[in-house]
């Protein structure tokens, strides 16, 4: 099936991408490496590749990106580092894996607290957050950063037991990234850490007894129901996942403003389609997994409000007593934004009589 290109980008992103594919012949010619933290399924499909297929198409064939899977050209949770040592051009991550570094980086991921995709989104291009991320990866990282790819809300788990209450929670040995790895552990989980293709083998052996990874369609690919045979939703603990590009500064900086703008209107291209197609391919993944004998499980809402709460709780008392430059500046910019649409669902949603 051939896939299908929207340029969702407005009047003003068509004309620019047309006025760029007219001159695509006279421009200069690149080859890039891209690293990535993914061993295959959506996030490489439909993200990494993706974004690679539309550069060519759309710069008439003058871009050329080959995308390499998790560990192909450096370890597979520090893509910006492989970047900006000159290893590969350019690569696709998930910002959140360095909220070690800087936990500024978990309000660009995606926690606990965090707005859902659709808000998230508007804030990203329409309230100033992906310009805070370009300027903080820029003086935190060295790189050039900007949004590449949308997650709807998570797989809560899929676990080897039935996962419900907060009882059900107390020492359960869980696969997860990011913030939630220590805000686990106030609802009395034992998370820990490691790269995607390693957590289908340590679900299978009983190493964790339970993994958080992407959304319904995305965990189909993995294929953790085949050794998992629960799963509770929804992912309170991930409501969206912004994925990024990472561009070495200095490859950016000898490209021409044509070729950098095209480049970010791509990685925004790509940002809704992804969010568009996940939510299409969910739908259809909670009808599979119920043919696959899989046990559906909604989690209590003593769950769902405990762990927003860990995730407010945990957001707050970092933009008071953070020492990063950023982490204050965004929260405030997030929380600000959080705040003009808190009503919006009573305006913009009709509620619905199921029969």
């Amino acid at each position: 099936m051939k896939r299908r290109l929207f340029v969702g980008t407005g009047l003003a992103g068509a004309g620019l991408l047309s006025a760029t594919a007219a001159q695509a012949q006279a421009g200069p010619t690149y080859n890039w490496k891209m690293a990535t933290g993914w061993a295959g399924g959506p996030l490489m499909d439909i993200g990494a590749k993706a974004f690679a297929e539309r550069m060519e198409f759309l710069s008439g064939g003058r871009f050329k990106i080959q995308t390499f899977p998790g560990g192909g050209l450096g370890n597979a949770l520090k893509v910006p580092e492989t970047v900006k040592n000159g290893l590969a051009e350019c690569g696709h991550t998930w910002i959140g894996y360095d909220w070690g570094k800087d936990t500024t980086t978990a309000l660009f991921g995606g926690y606990a607290g965090s707005f859902d995709a659709e808000r998230m989104l508007h804030w990203l291009y329409e309230a100033g957050g992906a310009d805070l991320q370009r300027q903080f990866r820029d003086e935190s990282d060295g790189v050039i950063s900007m949004p590449l790819f949308m997650r709807t809300a998570e797989v809560f788990l899929h676990s080897r037991k039935q996962v419900k209450t907060l009882a059900d929670l107390k020492g359960l040995k869980l696969r997860t990234a990011g913030a939630w790895l220590e805000m686990a552990k106030d609802l009395g989980a034992a998370p820990v850490t490691t790269a995607g293709g390693d957590v289908f083998p340590m679900l299978e052996r009983g190493a964790i007894d339970a993994t958080e990874w992407g959304t319904l369609w995305e965990n189909v690919s993995p294929g953790f129901y085949k050794v998992a045979k629960h799963l509770s939703y929804p992912g309170v603990h991930q409501p969206c996942a912004p994925f990024e590009l990472v561009v070495n500064k200095d490859v950016w900086a000898k490209m021409p403003p044509n070729d950098q703008k095209l480049v970010e209107l791509v990685a925004k291209l790509v940002t809704f389609e992804s969010w568009t197609r996940i939510g299409v391919e969910d739908a259809k993944a909670f009808d599979f997994y119920k043919k696959q004998g899989v046990i559906m499980t909604e989690l209590d809402d003593e769950v769902q409000f405990a762990t927003r709460k860990i995730g407010l709780d945990w957001a707050n008392k970092t933009a008071r007593e953070s020492k990063s430059k950023y982490f204050a500046r965004v929260h405030k910019s997030q929380t600000e934004f959080d705040a003009a649409w808190r009503d919006a669902d009573d305006w913009r949603k009709v509620k619905v009589k199921r029969s």
